[in-house]
């Protein structure tokens, strides 16, 4: 049985991990890596680790674009198999590939402009929006705990991961016909904190022999609690007296519907006045329809209030805004007001119009409310850089940065220790990735404290044999 790394080996975008076993080749995940527009481009065009022909099956943890993104361009270069997800993992791809396929289309517009100043010539973008809805058409999907068979001598069990609407921890119990052992093989995809506001817990995984484990965040804690709603509060409250916009850049799955789930809280309780809340971003409106029709995936509390017909997700004074116009007509708001937009590391998306228009104003504060990858629009911002660069154009900040990662989807330092400790088993082989290389090791030096068997930081490209 081997084991290759493809991809978020040593960053956390681009998830595509290659399993060989019993004849078949299985890809754990398929992801667009996402960075510099020209390094991105180049590391998502051509798939340099394997020719997708060759690949039997895909196994999908979740529908975020840097684990599901490159699934439309896998299947347009001969990919012809099955994809196996959760049933929420599809639904929420059938409208997340389809919006990636556009932002394609307009990256690339950018990119041969650019290409072309250079002499160089242009390039075609990824792949269309027909090509996401035939890569839907290969899609099977089961529920959480499962077991279906997808290789001889291979079974499939989704187990929830706590992360996003349908997140998966990948359960692969294998008869490996190399050597005749029973392995249970676990690839993580991305593990939640527990305690999410929307979402059940992690569950934990029993008798796990070899694990592909994420490090997003190994070596740092977020600054709170999962499921604290003060510190967001109070820098509502004080963005309200400054009488300013409040920018809140959010991905549109599961981060958008979390936050107006605390809005409801924050405003039925009265500890923050109420005041107009905007989402705008045609893919997050979708998405929360989409919330509502996977009430499996909700902690008790959401899932009593779904059947109370309480809409959790919804409050007077809550617009969502699909349309160019209604996103346009934000700019002419006078008095304070929410506007929830993706994306959330601020690449692409009507985020980028509102920071543009709001980010040199004194009065406006931005507060963020999740990762952002190095080198992305979102990190240079919250990591305090005085200018940025938006559409091309040199931008002063002058904007109030905020920060509150108690809204994380992913497990921190502490958090993913616990999940390793509650994962029983020899877990004789660990492999760490989908984290940068200091938040990698910090989290091997870790694990190896309390584990005797073998964490190693994979490397993109190499291969291990197990």
């Amino acid at each position: 049985m081997k084991l290759k790394f493809c991809g978020a080996a040593g960053t956390t975008t681009g998830s595509q991990h290659l399993l060989e076993v019993n004849g078949k080749r299985i890809l754990l995940d398929c992801g667009l890596y996402q960075g510099r527009r020209d390094d991105a481009y180049e590391i998502n065009c051509c798939f340099p680790h394997f020719d997708p022909k060759s690949i039997d099956m895909v196994v999908l943890s979740h529908a975020h674009i840097d684990h599901s993104g490159n699934l439309p361009n896998l299947c347009a270069k001969g990919f012809k198999g099955n994809i196996h997800s959760t049933h929420a993992t599809r639904d929420l791809c059938q409208i997340m590939l389809a919006d990636s396929a556009r932002i394609q289309t307009h990256d690339i517009e950018w990119l041969n402009k650019h290409r072309q100043r250079e002499g160089l010539s242009e390039v075609a973008a990824l792949y269309s929006e027909q090509d996401a809805e035939r890569c839907l058409r290969q899609f099977v999907t089961i529920g959480y705990d499962r077991p279906l068979l997808i290789a001889d001598g291979v079974q499939l069990t989704f187990v929830d991961a706590g992360h996003i609407l349908g997140s998966a921890q990948v359960l692969l119990e294998i008869t490996d016909q190399d050597d005749g052992k029973q392995k249970r093989f676990v690839f993580s995809g991305d593990v939640g904190r527990g305690g999410n506001e929307v979402l059940r817990d992690p569950v934990s995984i029993p008798d796990v022999d070899f694990l592909l484990m994420e490090s997003t965040y190994g070596g740092r804690e977020h600054e709170a609690p999962p499921g604290v709603g003060d510190h967001f509060g109070e820098i509502l409250r004080s963005a309200i007296r400054r009488k300013g916009k409040i920018l809140i850049p959010a991905f549109a799955v599961e981060r958008t519907q979390q936050i107006l789930f605390v809005l409801h809280e924050l405003f039925q309780s009265g500890k923050i006045k109420e005041i107009p809340v905007f989402v705008d971003s045609p893919l997050a409106v979708s998405a929360t329809e989409i919330y509502r029709l996977h009430p499996d995936a909700f902690n008790d509390e959401v899932y009593q209030a779904l059947f109370d017909k309480e809409n959790p997700f919804g409050f007077e004074g809550l617009t969502l805004i699909r349309s160019v116009n209604g996103s346009k007509a934000l700019n002419d708001l006078e008095e304070p007001a929410i506007i929830i937009s993706a994306s959330g590391m601020c690449e692409a998306g009507r985020i980028l119009h509102h920071l543009k228009n709001n980010i040199g104003d004194p009065r406006t504060t931005v507060l963020f409310v999740g990762y952002c990858a190095e080198n992305t629009l979102g990190r240079h911002i919250r990591d305090g850089d005085q200018e940025v660069s938006i559409f091309g154009k040199r931008m002063t900040v002058r904007a109030q940065i905020e920060i509150v990662d108690s809204f994380s989807g992913h497990a921190d330092h502490s958090e993913l220790l616990d999940y390793f400790e509650h994962m029983t088993g020899p877990k004789q082989k660990v492999w760490l990735v989908h984290g940068e290389p200091d938040h990698a090791v910090a989290l091997r030096d870790a694990l190896l404290e309390k584990h005797n068997g073998s964490v190693e930081i994979a490397k993109l490209g190499t291969e291990v044999t197990f």
